[in-house]
C-alpha cells in the first residue's frame, strides 16, 4: 500500500519545505510516500469561493483513482492520538488497496463532491494552522506512527 498527501498548492515556505523532506526521506524505510500537488486556483474578485472550491474539487477528484481509500484532513474530522492514529494506518494497510490518499484542500476547504467522494475525515486538531504547516505536521504524524508500529523509540507516552 502507498500514502499519499495530495495537496492544493505548493509549499513556498523554505523552513516548512525543509522539513517536510526531511519526514519524507524518513519515511522511505518504512512505507511508500508521496505527497502530490495540484496547483491552485488564483483568486480572482470573479470568482466565488464556492466555484474555487469546485475548481479544486475537479484537479482533486482527477487524482482520485476506483479502490482508492479517500480521507479528508477536515476541521470537522475525527481527532486520534499519535497511537490511534498508527492503529488507523495498521488497519488501513491490511484493508487497503493499492493506495491510501489523505487529501488537504484549499483556503476554502472543499466541494460537495469531495466531500461525496471521501471515505472519511480526520482532524489534526481543533486550532486552525496554514495548508503548509498541515503537511509538516501530517507528514510526521505518518512517521511517528510508523515507528510506534515498529516499537521504536520515537515516540514517547
Amino acid at each position: 500500500m502507498k500514502i499519499e498527501l495530495i495537496v492544493v498548492g505548493k509549499t513556498a515556505t523554505p523552513y516548512l519545505k525543509e522539513g517536510i523532506e526531511h519526514y519524507v526521506k524518513r519515511l522511505t524505510h518504512y512505507v511508500p510516500y508521496e505527497i502530490r500537488t495540484i496547483s491552485d486556483i488564483k483568486t480572482s474578485k470573479a470568482l466565488t469561493a464556492e466555484r474555487q472550491k469546485e475548481m479544486e474539487g475537479e484537479f482533486i477528484l482527477q487524482q482520485i483513482q476506483p479502490g482508492d481509500r479517500v480521507v479528508l484532513l477536515d476541521e470537522h474530522g475525527r481527532e486520534m492520538t499519535s497511537r490511534e492514529f498508527a492503529g488507523y494506518l495498521e488497519k488501513a494497510m491490511s484493508t487497503v488497496g493499492k493506495r491510501l490518499l489523505f487529501v488537504v484542500g484549499g483556503p476554502y476547504g472543499f466541494s460537495k463532491k469531495v466531500y461525496d467522494r471521501a471515505d472519511g475525515k480526520l482532524s489534526l486538531s481543533q486550532m486552525t494552522f496554514s495548508h503548509e504547516m498541515i503537511r509538516l505536521f501530517f507528514t510526521e504524524q505518518v512517521y511517528r506512527a510508523m515507528t510506534i508500529l515498529r516499537g521504536e523509540p520515537y515516540h514517547h507516552d
